[in-house]
């Protein structure tokens, strides 16, 4: 009997391992927010902050841009988008509550999934954000910077 009970066990824990969330913890896993589902097209609204209206994903997570991309074109490539996860997805973003759709476009990224731009900005997570609303990627290294609904950078400290 308990041999039984040990095997049902076992087995329970490597079903239970085996049923992880499609969400990473972000800022805790070192692998960045994974917060849209599999197969789930990302999306993007305006969000009120303390820096005003910006952009996040439909969630509330805070996306930001990176200086060095140019003309929608992301840059950001290895170590870089290990911390700074791209908003991306095998389908283009759906488009929430307060976006301009004239500012929406999309970049094919080299892996083959779409990375949602804003106002000429490829988007960007940052790994250091645990939670909606969370700004701690606002100005590091004076290169990445929240969008705001007008598609500009806002460079204000956060």
């Amino acid at each position: 009997m308990r041999a039984r009970i040990a095997v049902l066990g076992a087995i329970a824990v490597i079903g239970l391992a085996g049923c992880g969330g499609s969400e990473k913890d972000p800022g805790r896993s070192g692998q960045g927010p994974a917060v849209e589902k599999a197969g789930e097209a990302a999306g993007i609204k305006v969000s009120p902050s303390g820096l005003g209206p910006i952009i996040t994903d439909r969630s509330g997570r805070s996306l930001y841009a990176f200086t060095k991309d140019k003309a929608g074109t992301s840059v950001c490539e290895g170590e870089c988008i290990a911390t700074w996860p791209a908003l991306a997805g095998k389908a283009k973003a759906a488009l929430g509550e307060g976006v301009d759709r004239s500012l929406v476009k999309h970049s094919q990224r080299s892996e083959g999934t779409f990375q949602a731009t804003y106002g000429d900005w490829p988007l960007y997570y940052y790994a250091g954000d645990a939670q909606p609303g969370d700004l701690d990627g606002q100005g590091v290294d004076g290169e990445w910077f929240v969008v705001g609904a007008n598609g500009k950078l806002v460079k204000r400290e956060a």
